[in-house]
């Protein structure tokens, strides 16, 4: 067999599982191993995550909020195992909507998309805002809105650096996959790089040892639980972190073997951010000069960086950070794209005959890249006079993710427990007897970190002027808005409609009738 045929063949292979959805293959599959891994990689993005956050884990729980990182990876990494056994069985485009789809029914399906899809757009407008934590650190240049000591300088500056962000990302995901995956993996390499030699740079200026992880700062004093309603509140610093390993195998159809290939993405993206910003969050603590500057809660991790490498490495790190707030922008949106894509094939979304159609010079979904580039863009204008919205923005984006997983892991937790759920074979991915207990795990972890996140915190939601009652339930609304909104408009409109589009459609089997048995006279 040439090697030209044994390709055609393993990409045959790899597009044999969505004919059980009953899709035909449209998506181009040019993606290899490090690509689907530096997806994933990518939206969790280390730099991003731990540099947009810090300070607000730093100033609700002092230097103890450390071990909240080691707390959220451990129960979504038992998200993340489930994950990767459905990958290995399912690895098709809108992971989490065709995975609960699967393992719940349509349903369920259609929520968990619906929730993660809107959540997705929130996620971009809240990454994109990275942007004003790390430019005018860079150079007071960027601050192009007053001199960021207004009420709303800040605010509106974020919204107009965030804004030129968006529109790049949505450019590079309309000209096609291979565009983006060459951007992306070249940024992942750089933030790769980048964290490892920050980890190195803050260890060989370490001034304190690794006990100041024991300290509160007086964090919790007079709350009604002490210091644990201190830690619950930091803890939302690592919990708006560490998610989106999914993307791995929502590119499933662009990848190549990717039942063997997204498992392994999914677990490696998720260990390593864990390894990695594990140590530059210790080590920040240990390293920087003071532990009592006010800048530690405002500035957070720019501030660390310029305080122990100086200005000139201290902002070269720093256009690294900025660097993966890009890439990680960009693997957001690329999956909301699919996820749209995946919706609309099967009529779930309005206009789903434009947002399922296929460009046949770029081979991606054109359309959804606009209109979701559009819609976090509205996202951004709508609060450009808010002070507040970075938190408010953030908290309901991850909100609506770690309500979208619950409806993938209870669902899958139920038919495991009715014993209908069947890993794929063929020595793919499989917790084997490991399954039930991670994924009761999984449910109860993801049950109880909503709840935590939902919270109607003020520290959270209403933290700083001007008050209102709104912002401080702003999640709880929203989300009881979106979630009930949107399941009611399924349930009386849409679900009537659903069914996968014909120009989307596997082309059913042939079947060649017997021959008639011929007898002579």
């Amino acid at each position: 067999m040439s090697q030209d045929e044994s390709t055609q063949e393993t990409r045959s292979g790899d597009d044999a599982g969505l004919a059980e959805f009953g899709y035909r293959p449209e998506l181009k599959r040019t993606l290899g191993n490090f690509h689907t891994f530096a997806a994933g990689i990518s939206y969790i993005s280390i730099l991003t995550g731990t540099f947009q956050l810090f300070y607000f884990g730093f100033a609700n729980g002092g230097p103890a909020y450390w071990w909240s990182w080691p707390m959220v990876f451990g129960g979504q990494f038992t998200v993340a195992l489930c994950f990767a056994e459905l990958a290995a069985r399912y690895p098709v485009a809108g992971s989490v909507y065709n995975w609960a789809k699967k393992v719940g029914n349509p349903h369920i399906g259609w929520l968990a998309g619906w929730m993660m899809l809107l959540a997705s757009v929130v996620s971009i407008a809240a990454v994109a805002l990275a942007y004003q934590l790390t430019l005018p650190q860079i150079s007071s240049a960027f601050q192009f809105i007053g001199d960021g000591t207004g009420p709303y300088d800040v605010a509106t500056n974020a919204v107009v650096l965030a804004s030129v962000l968006i529109l790049f990302t949505t450019l590079v995901n309309a000209f096609g996959v291979k565009l983006m995956a060459t951007i992306n993996t070249a940024g992942v390499f750089l933030e790769l790089i980048a964290t490892v030699v920050l980890i190195v740079l803050f260890a060989v200026h370490i001034v304190r040892g690794p006990q100041v992880v024991t300290h509160t700062a007086g964090a919790g004093h007079g709350q009604p639980f002490g210091y644990l309603s201190a830690f619950l509140v930091a803890s939302l610093a690592s919990a708006y972190v560490m998610y989106g390993f999914d993307t791995a195998a929502s590119l499933g159809e662009e990848s190549l073997d990717p039942t063997r290939g997204a498992p392994r993405a999914i677990i490696r993206a998720i260990v390593a951010s864990f390894v990695l910003g594990g140590l530059i969050l210790l080590l920040a603590l240990m390293s920087v000069s003071s532990l009592t500057g006010e800048k530690l809660s405002t500035d957070g991790l720019q501030y660390v960086v310029l305080d122990v490498l100086g200005p000139t490495a201290g902002k070269a790190m720093l256009w690294c950070v900025l660097i993966a707030v890009t890439v990680c922008a960009l693997a957001v949106h690329t999956a909301a794209i699919r996820l749209a894509f995946a919706m609309s094939r099967d009529n779930n979304l309005p206009a789903s005959s434009v947002l399922g159609r296929v460009s046949q010079r770029f081979k991606t979904p054109v359309v959804p890249a606009v209109v979701i580039g559009v819609l976090a863009l509205a996202i951004l204008v709508v609060n450009i006079r808010q002070p507040q919205i970075f938190t408010v923005v953030t908290s309901i984006g991850i909100i609506m993710i770690y309500l979208a997983y619950l409806l993938v892991t209870a669902p899958m937790l139920v038919a495991r427990l009715r014993g209908t759920w069947q890993p794929a074979g063929d020595g793919k991915f499989s917790l084997g007897r490991w399954g039930l207990p991670v994924n009761i795990i999984a449910v109860l972890w993801g049950g109880a970190m909503t709840l935590n996140l939902i919270w109607p915190r003020a520290a959270v939601y209403n933290a700083a002027a001007p008050y209102h009652w709104y912002l401080r339930w702003g999640a709880v609304l929203f989300i009881g808005v979106i979630a009930g909104g949107g399941f009611a408009y399924y349930w009386f409109v849409q679900r009537h409609r659903t069914g996968v589009l014909a120009e989307h459609a596997a082309e059913p089997a042939r079947t060649v009738a017997p021959l008639e048995e011929v007898t002579t006279p």
